[in-house]
């Protein structure tokens, strides 16, 4: 009794944030999770030798196919995001930035580091939900014609990023045996299940967002290291990726679990 009023009392705070932020919370949604693709195309533009010449000596493919390297990363992704944030042929842009993790997983070799590449995968999950997004807001074009309840790619969209979002989490789980590390385990992992299935869904992805928001600023404040330092690289990548992550959960909150959810199969219920 007393779990499902404290339940209860979540998902009305839930509701009231949700209530409270609708009007900018997709606006903000957006920019976090665009925020590493447009820290990344300006880091290409100040860095560009050191990009240029650890291509080139990576792959030894020279120096034409390092600059080509470079150059697209830095007008893929700056172009993309200017496009995002302006909502101009967003699914194109999401599509060229999909190619862009595409391309600089191969040329990074994060392939083969599981970490990284289940954070790359997870930023996938937010460009997957920000498709959907698009997807809803070209047929309001045709307010008033018929159309059927939601269309399948939507879901399947929706559904595909919240699963490839909460990879994410899989990062940040410590197999210590101490019991704070344990329960964090248990309670993320919980958390990760519920937003996957789509079940309590905002208050699930609410929460993510907190425990996000706490673990980016204690352990990836990049400001407090000089910039000739290595680590000062190092912590702001991950800084903005986590950002991104949590932009996606953001619009999960903002446009609910879609389709092929529990929640929605409760209401059918």
């Amino acid at each position: 009794m007393v779990q499902s009023s404290l339940m209860s009392s979540a998902e009305d705070v839930a509701d009231q944030f949700l209530r409270v932020t609708k009007q900018y919370l997709p606006h903000v949604a957006r920019l976090c999770l665009i925020s590493t693709f447009l820290e990344d195309g300006i880091r290409m533009w100040f860095q560009w030798s050191e990009q240029k010449d650890y291509i080139e000596s990576s792959w030894g493919c020279g120096a034409f196919l390092a600059t080509l390297f470079v150059l697209i990363n830095l007008l893929g992704q700056l172009g993309g995001c200017i496009l995002i944030l302006s909502r101009n042929f967003v699914q194109y842009a999401c599509f060229g930035l999909f190619g862009i993790i595409g391309l600089q997983t191969i040329a990074y070799s994060i392939l083969w580091d599981p970490k990284f590449l289940m954070r790359n995968l997870a930023l996938g999950g937010g460009l997957l939900l920000l498709l959907a997004e698009s997807r809803s807001e070209g047929r309001s074009m045709f307010a008033g014609v018929p159309t059927m309840r939601e269309s399948s790619p939507k879901q399947y969209m929706q559904l595909g990023g919240r699963v490839l979002l909460v990879l994410m989490f899989m990062t940040l789980l410590h197999f210590d045996a101490n019991f704070l590390s344990i329960l964090q385990n248990l309670v993320g992992t919980a958390l990760i299940i519920l937003v996957a299935i789509g079940f309590k869904t905002k208050l699930a992805a609410l929460t993510l967002v907190v425990w996000l928001l706490i673990i980016n600023f204690s352990f990836n404040a990049f400001w407090t290291i000089p910039t000739y330092k290595p680590m000062h690289d190092f912590l702001k990548y991950d800084f903005f990726q986590t950002t991104s992550v949590i932009g996606g959960l953001l619009l999960v909150v903002a446009l609910g679990p879609g389709g092929v959810s529990m929640d929605e199969k409760k209401k059918e219920w």
